[in-house]
């Protein structure tokens, strides 16, 4: 997920985008209103997290640049002006949730994931990462058209793997929205359900290319689709006849 800090204080905007980096997520800090909207325009992330309280431009400004001029990025408010009018000033002006400071990173990210969960749920059913297609309404999964039985676990560890869209996702983020386990659960359940996975939409003849890949440091994601795979372009008879003549 790309995510946008807009906070002018340094030591937390450092903090945030260290800490939502190591979630596994794209993350990118500006210190300014100016910044934010300049920024957000030419990098379309998925959620920004905007102080208010910002130089060059107010952060309720850029709240309603951001709000007309982008229906794809998710906003969660992030201030220390906590009164009950500045919250629902906020919400008008299309903000998707507010988060008073002083806050909890852990409280900060499950927003993120709740606000990014109430988007997806309006959007296409179907999830489709190169030719596997992940219903969730009627939690299915089928690759090159074949379903494969998936148990409960297994499916909503892949379905947060294609909601990231390629990005690589933490072992503590997967451990915590899959199982509610507490980032520091020593555990090996999630690589045992990733190999699970490996080897179900392999397939039974294993003709298929693994979806799933081991990003060190880190955790895991979706490999890149096979259409986005470069493969050699292929050589006519002719023109091979004509280099082996020539």
């Amino acid at each position: 997920m790309r995510v946008l800090v807009v906070e002018d204080d340094r030591a937390l905007g450092v903090f945030l985008q260290r800490g939502l980096s190591m979630e596994g997520h794209e993350v990118e800090w500006v210190a300014d209103g100016d910044s934010a909207v300049e920024r957000a325009r030419r990098w379309a992330p998925d959620l920004v997290v905007l102080d208010l309280g910002l130089p060059q431009r107010d952060g309720r400004e850029v709240l309603a640049v951001l709000s007309e001029e982008s229906s794809r990025s998710s906003i969660l408010v992030l201030t220390g002006r906590g009164e009950v009018e500045e919250r629902v000033r906020c919400l008008n002006l299309g903000a998707d949730d507010f988060l008073p400071k002083p806050f909890s990173f852990q409280e900060l990210t499950a927003r993120c994931r709740a606000i990014l969960r109430r988007r997806e749920r309006y959007a296409d059913p179907v999830l489709r990462w190169g030719d596997i297609a992940l219903d969730r309404l009627r939690r299915t999964v089928e690759r090159a058209g074949v379903p494969v039985e998936l148990t409960g676990k297994e499916f909503a560890l892949l379905e947060s793997l294609m909601l990231r869209r390629g990005e690589a996702c933490s072992r503590a983020g997967l451990l915590e929205e899959v199982w509610q386990m507490a980032p520091d659960t020593p555990t090996n359940v999630l690589d045992v359900y990733v190999n699970y996975l490996r080897r179900k939409l392999g397939g039974p003849s294993g003709a298929h290319t693994p979806l799933i890949e081991t990003v060190r440091g880190i955790g895991y994601r979706m490999a890149a689709r096979p259409a986005e795979v470069s493969t050699p372009t292929p050589i006519s008879t002719s023109h091979l006849a004509a280099v082996v003549n020539a």
